[in-house]
C-alpha cells in the first residue's frame, strides 16, 4: 500500500510527487477559495452590524489591507521556495528549525478548533432539511461520516480533491447567482417584508472581526506547493485571483440584496436561507440550505489537503517520526498524516467548539507574523535566491508589507478580548496555547534524541 519516503528531504519534497498529476491554475484557485471562504455564507453578521453600505465597504477594504499583503507575501515565498509544507518551510529556512516547528504547531493547534466547526455546520444545515437526522446522537455520527468521507477523498489523491472542490463550487454558487439575479430584477421588492425579531447584538467592530474571519487562511494553500504545476508562476497569479474571487462572492450578493429594500436588522447568522425564501420562494431557500452543506464539506475537504502536508514536511526534516513521510504508491499522498489528523479531528467533534474569534485570530496572527518576518529575513540572508515574483519596493517593501495586517490583528485581538473559555479570557487561553509550542518542541526533541541513542 505504501512506500518509504526515500531520499527527498526539506525543500526537495516537491520531487516526491512525480508519479501523480499536479494542480494547475484554476484548481488551485478553487482549492484556495475553500481554504479561505467556502462561499457567501457567514457574511450575515457583517450586514447586521454595519448595514449594507458600511458592510460592503468593510468587505472591500478588508481584503485590500488584510488579504492583498498576505497574497503578495505568499506569491513571493511560494515562487522562491515552492516546497511541500509551504509556510513551515519558509519560516524554517529563514529562522531555523525551532521557529519552523512553532509555525507548524500554531497551524495544527488552530485546526483543532477550526476543523470541528465544519462538520457541525454540515449537520446544522442538514437538520434544517431533515430535522430527525440531527436529533439524538445522529449528529455526531454524521459529523464523523463527514470526516471519514473527506479523509477517503484525500487518500484518493489531490486531483480527486480538486475535482470535488470544483463541483462543490459550482453547486453552492448557483443559488447565490439566482439570488443576485432576482434581487437585481426586483428592486424594492422586500421593502415591507416582515422578518422575525433578531437576537443578534453584533456591532460594527464585531462586523470587522467577522470580515477578517471571512478573509483568513490564504497561507493554507502554500502547503501543497510540491503538488502544483509550475508553482513559481502559478502561485502569484492564483493568490491574486483567489482574493478577487472571494471578495466578489461576498460583495455582489450583498450589494444586490441592498436594492431589495430588506432591512439590515433582518440579517443574522444563518439567515441567508430565510432571505432566499423571501426572495425566491421555498425552492431557493432549500437550495441555499443544501449549498451550506456543500460549503462546510468543501472547506473541511480542502483543509484536510492543506494540514496533512505539515506532518509530512516535518517528518522529512526529522522533526516527526519518518512514518509520517510515507506516501501511498498510487496517489502519492501522506496517508498516515491524513489518517492521524482525521482521527484527532473526529475525536474533537463532541467538544462542541464555537467560533472562538480571539483564539483563532491570535494563533493565526502569530503564524502570519512569522511568515512576514521570514519574507523580510530571506531578503537579507538569501538576496540571490531566485524570486520569479517579488514584492515591490525592495527590502523596505518586504519589511513594510506586514504593517497593516499586523496592526489590524492587534486591534482585533484587543477588540475581542472579552471572549471567555474555561473560565479565562480567550486572550490568556490563546497565549497558553502559543507557549505550549515551546514545551512541545523541547519534548519532541528529547523523544527523537532518545530514539536515536544507541542501546547497550
Amino acid at each position: 500500500m505504501v512506500e518509504s519516503p526515500g531520499a527527498p528531504t526539506g525543500s526537495s519534497a516537491a520531487s516526491a510527487r512525480t508519479n501523480t498529476g499536479k494542480l494547475t491554475f484554476l484548481p488551485l484557485v478553487i482549492a484556495t477559495f475553500f481554504m479561505v471562504s467556502g462561499g457567501t455564507y457567514g457574511t450575515e453578521d457583517i450586514v447586521r452590524g454595519a448595514g449594507y453600505l458600511r458592510g460592503m465597504a468593510l468587505l472591500i477594504v478588508t481584503p485590500l489591507i488584510w488579504s492583498l499583503p498576505t497574497a503578495l507575501m505568499l506569491g513571493e515565498l511560494s515562487s522562491a521556495i515552492p516546497a511541500e509544507g509551504g509556510f513551515y518551510v519558509w519560516v524554517r529556512e529563514a529562522l531555523g528549525p525551532f521557529w519552523g516547528f512553532q509555525e507548524a504547531w500554531l497551524s495544527l493547534v488552530a485546526s483543532i478548533f477550526d476543523m470541528a466547526i465544519y462538520p457541525a455546520l454540515f449537520v446544522a444545515y442538514l437538520g434544517r432539511l431533515f430535522p430527525s437526522l440531527a436529533a439524538g446522537h445522529r449528529d455526531l455520527a454524521i459529523g464523523i461520516a463527514v470526516v471519514a468521507a473527506c479523509a477517503v477523498l484525500n487518500l484518493a489523491g489531490i486531483q480527486v480533491v480538486a475535482m470535488t472542490s470544483e463541483w462543490l463550487f459550482l453547486l453552492l454558487s448557483a443559488p447565490f447567482v439566482a439570488i443576485t439575479a432576482l434581487a437585481l430584477a426586483r428592486p424594492g421588492s422586500l421593502a415591507h417584508a416582515a422578518s422575525a425579531p433578531t437576537t443578534s447584538h453584533i456591532g460594527i467592530i464585531a462586523g470587522l472581526l467577522v470580515a477578517m474571519w471571512n478573509y483568513m487562511g490564504w497561507d493554507n494553500a502554500s502547503t501543497i506547493a510540491g503538488e502544483v504545476q509550475q508553482p513559481q508562476r502559478t502561485y502569484p497569479r492564483a493568490m491574486i485571483a483567489s482574493v478577487a474571487l472571494v471578495a466578489l462572492s461576498y460583495i455582489i450578493p450583498i450589494g444586490a440584496m441592498s436594492l431589495t429594500g430588506l432591512s439590515s436588522t433582518a440579517w443574522e447568522t444563518g439567515s441567508w436561507a430565510e432571505i432566499a425564501g423571501l426572495l425566491g420562494g421555498p425552492v431557493l431557500g432549500v437550495a441555499l440550505v443544501a449549498g451550506g452543506m456543500m460549503s462546510a464539506f468543501g472547506m473541511f475537504n480542502a483543509l484536510v489537503l492543506s494540514y496533512s502536508r505539515l506532518p509530512y514536511a516535518m517528518a522529512l526534516d526529522g522533526l516527526l517520526p519518518s512514518a509520517f513521510a510515507r506516501l501511498t504508491r498510487r496517489t502519492g499522498v501522506p496517508w498516515l498524516s491524513i489518517v492521524v489528523l482525521a482521527t484527532a479531528w473526529a475525536l474533537c467533534l463532541g467538544l462542541g467548539f464555537e467560533r472562538l474569534v480571539t483564539i483563532d485570530i491570535l494563533i493565526y496572527g502569530s503564524s502570519l507574523l512569522l511568515e512576514f518576518v521570514a519574507l523580510a529575513v530571506l531578503r537579507f540572508t538569501m538576496p540571490d535566491l531566485p524570486r520569479p515574483f517579488k514584492v515591490p519596493g525592495g527590502k523596505a517593501g518586504a519589511i513594510l508589507l506586514g504593517v497593516f495586517p499586523m496592526a489590524l490583528l492587534g486591534f482585533s485581538v484587543y477588540a475581542s478580548e472579552s471572549e471567555r473559555i474555561l473560565g479565562m479570557s480567550g486572550l490568556v487561553f490563546g497565549v497558553i496555547l502559543i507557549g505550549a509550542g515551546f514545551v512541545a518542541y523541547g519534548a519532541n526533541a528529547f523523544l527523537l534524541r532518545s530514539r536515536s541513542l544507541p542501546t547497550k
